[in-house]
């Protein structure tokens, strides 16, 4: 019998503390439904200055099904994840961080939905022990980009995912950088279901998402994924325009009408401050955009792969 394989795919930094742990619980995961699948687990080290890679090759002399992919420098969280899809071999792909923050044992329920027809299958975060503010401006950043994209985005949603073979052959298509990796999954239009669950809080080892990588990410999410930045920028260009010239006949009226011209000095430095920082406000988005073109046509690489572990897998 022929069984079909699954992926998983893993990024790691630094996560030597967590790796005992995620294998404790992974394994027997997998070991369950062994009968109908066979698996593989691709690591993308983003340059690990702990112990990460040598622990996962230890594990990978007792599972051959392992495969490590390192990199030449920390290409971040995004272009690893991309990388190890592209290098995974399973008919469908499950990304899992280590932190095991999102639960494993959800994998057996994503296959179900796989299995009849969905070709997405994305976790739904009901909740998660951050604090208030954290979880907030995340809620507020999900309904956001969904309200500015032309694309249905689900919320609460993140990279935890079953993904299909079809829709990531898709992702080889785009040429893109500064890519947010989740936007281009649903932005193709497939079939998709999202399945509730509760996010743990991290128990070992440290987040290797601060507030401003977080920030760095939602902005390249919503430059990515929409115009209207730019629209915005436009509109109030116009009315701020519109409204100059009615001013400027306002002024130009008064001086032919009226003998007592107040000097209006107050009124000339608000409006020009006020216009000051628009216009800086507005070149700084345009700007984002601008810098993006300018990598994009430089064609990087999105990652450079410096030592290749291969899986049992990956060989054939």
């Amino acid at each position: 019998m022929i069984k079909t394989i699954i992926s998983i795919v893993t990024p790691v930094y630094n996560e030597e503390l967590t790796l005992d742990s995620y294998f404790a619980r992974v394994l027997p995961v997998l070991e369950g439904l062994k009968e109908r699948y066979d698996f593989e687990l691709i690591f993308t080290n983003n340059c690990s200055i702990d112990k990460t890679k040598e622990k996962i090759l230890k594990y990978q002399e007792m599972h051959p099904n392992i495969g490590l992919i390192n990199f030449s420098k920390n290409f971040g969280y995004q272009s690893s994840l991309l990388a190890g899809y592209l290098e995974s071999k399973g008919q469908a792909v499950l990304e899992l961080d280590c932190d095991l923050q999102d639960p494993p044992e959800l994998l057996e329920n994503f296959l179900k939905h796989w299995e009849a027809g969905y070709k997405i299958v994305y976790g739904v975060r009901t909740s998660r022990k951050e604090s208030a503010l954290s979880n907030l401006s995340r809620k507020l950043f999900y309904r956001l980009i969904n309200l500015i994209s032309p694309e249905d985005l689900p919320h609460d949603a993140g990279d935890f995912m079953l993904i299909d073979r079809k829709v990531l052959n898709n992702l080889k298509l785009y040429n893109v950088s500064n890519f947010y990796l989740r936007g281009l999954i649903f932005s193709q239009g497939f079939k998709k279901i999202g399945v509730d669950y509760k996010r743990s809080e991290r128990k070992e080892g440290e987040s290797k998402f601060p507030f401003f990588k977080m920030l760095s990410l939602a902005i390249d999410g919503i430059i990515a994924h929409s115009i209207v930045p730019l629209r915005i920028a436009t509109f109030i260009g116009l009315f701020l325009l519109a409204a100059s010239f009615l001013f400027a006949m306002f002024y130009i009226g008064l001086y032919f009408y009226s003998q007592n011209i107040p000097a209006g000095f107050t009124t000339i430095i608000i409006v020009l401050l006020a216009l000051i920082g628009l216009n800086s406000m507005f070149l700084g988005i345009i700007g984002e955009y601008i810098a993006r073109i300018y990598i994009q046509t430089r064609n990087d690489p999105f990652v450079i792969i410096e030592s290749h572990h291969r899986s049992s897998f990956q060989d054939k």
